[in-house]
């Protein structure tokens, strides 16, 4: 039971210390702003699969272009990483597009026209 809640520990890490080091020490311009959503770190440590967003990247092209981004700089954030923890192993980052931040929004929209629809239903019916 307390390894399961180390690779969620060691994922709030990366998490933090990564939006920190995008945030301060990334200097390639075509980053901009980008929101670290989520971390999730493999069992073994050795990989952290990153999901991020951006209001700089509002289209699949911009999206793609971010993460292939980040993923070039994978290593220097790697090594920044390491220089903030004493783990033995510092977990490999992979970005990813967080599309859920788009999603969320557009199901309340749905989810509020459905509810107001069915009201409308049942008061004219």
């Amino acid at each position: 039971m307390r390894e399961y809640g180390r690779d969620l520990r060691v994922a709030d890490m990366v998490r933090e210390e990564l939006a920190c080091i995008i945030q301060r020490q990334a200097r390639d311009p075509r980053i901009g702003s980008v929101s670290v959503n989520d971390v999730r770190v493999s069992k073994d440590l050795s990989f952290a699969d990153v999901y991020v967003s951006s209001m700089d990247a509002p289209g699949p092209a911009e999206q793609a272009d971010l993460v292939a981004i980040l993923n070039r700089a994978a290593g220097f954030f790697r090594s920044e990483l390491a220089k903030r923890h004493s783990m033995r192993t510092t977990p490999r980052p992979r970005f990813h597009y967080d599309v859920s931040v788009e999603r969320g929004p557009r199901l309340e929209r749905l989810i509020t026209d459905a509810l107001a629809a069915d009201r409308s239903a049942h008061e004219h019916g």
